[in-house]
């Protein structure tokens, strides 16, 4: 066999000269004309950077006054805020010490009114989304629940005091506050788990029901656990609610002052009377005479961190539910 010396590429068929960086071939050249940014293209481009720049405005547009609120509440509260001032109870008057009573009143009527209107809210929705059928019975049903969303709060208020404080005979106190409370906050968790729900799909179901499973098994066993993420999405804009009202409470169940003992958990009975924070800011912003400045600005501090601490906890638990998902 002749060995045949090595020839480098030379002419026009290689494209490249000896260091690989030569002139692209016809069909390079003709692919990079085929690929020109036309006009049509670059107003493409104008259009979709005007777009995200809108977008991006209307994001900061929500995100930039909260900021500036919650800056504003916290340099305004600075000098009064403190462990002290969450665990003290109030004195001389309110004027000075802390906001325990009314701090611990609030957690009573968000956790009792939670209590009462989480399951009742899940359930009306497993109904309303599960096993009603498209009559005009459930029509009113639905429809009362959205009508039911929009009513005032004063006018929930209204309901507490005669349905709960008169006829059923709760006085006024943390258990006629609650319900009130739980009464108002009803259609959110009911719309929120009814939309859960329906995400949940229907296949699933099929699948269940073909090995032999009950409706209510498949319920039980995949449909309230592949949408406890959504779920929990109503029960966090129920804590939120419930925890910022005023007019309810104030009709109900919320008094001006109640002295308890300082770091006391336990200090109020449901047929008592007790502070809230809501109640407690108004009350020494409108009532009391010669406050501290800072006194209603650590207030509503303590009021919105207490809040932003139950929705962080409630949306890690809902991320972390929903990354268990396997679909």
């Amino acid at each position: 066999m002749t060995d045949v010396p090595f020839q480098e590429p030379t002419g026009e068929g290689s494209g490249r000269d000896a260091g690989g960086l030569g002139a692209p071939s016809g069909s390079d050249a003709g692919a990079e004309r085929r690929f020109v940014r036309t006009a049509f293209v670059r107003r493409k481009e104008r259009f979709e950077a005007w777009a995200r720049g809108v977008f991006l405005a209307m994001a900061a547009a929500m995100i930039v006054p909260l900021v500036a609120i919650v800056g504003h509440l916290t340099y305004e509260a600075w000098p009064s805020l403190g462990l002290e001032f969450v665990l003290d109870i109030p004195r001389q008057g309110m004027t000075e010490g802390g906001i325990w009573p009314a701090f611990v009143g609030t957690l009573y009527l968000v956790g009792l009114s939670l209590a009462v209107a989480a399951p009742i809210g899940v359930l009306a929705a497993v109904y309303l989304n599960e096993y009603a059928r498209d009559n005009w019975f459930n029509r009113v049903i639905q429809l009362a629940v959205i009508n039911l969303a929009g009513v005032p709060s004063i006018v929930h208020a209204l309901f507490g005091l005669g349905a709960f404080v008169y006829a059923a005979r709760f006085g006024y106190s943390i258990l006629s506050a609650s319900l009130t409370l739980a009464i108002m906050t009803l259609p959110v968790i009911i719309a929120s788990t009814r939309e859960a729900l329906a995400a949940v799909p229907r296949s699933f179901r099929e699948a269940c029901w073909n090995v032999g499973a009950t409706r209510w098994q498949t319920i039980r066993s995949i449909v309230l656990p592949n949408s406890i993420s959504g779920i929990l999405t109503g029960v966090i804009l129920q804590v939120s609610r419930a925890a910022g009202e005023t007019a309810p409470i104030m009709f109900t169940g919320a008094v001006f002052y109640k002295a308890i003992a300082r770091g006391d958990l336990f200090a109020y009975r449901l047929d008592e009377q007790c502070m809230a924070l809501s109640m407690h800011l108004y009350t020494v912003t409108t009532q009391v005479p010669n406050v501290r400045e800072s006194v209603p600005y650590a207030t509503a501090v303590v009021l919105l961190a207490s809040v932003l601490l139950v929705n962080a906890t409630a949306i890690g638990l809902r991320l972390w539910l929903r990354n268990r998902k396997r679909w």
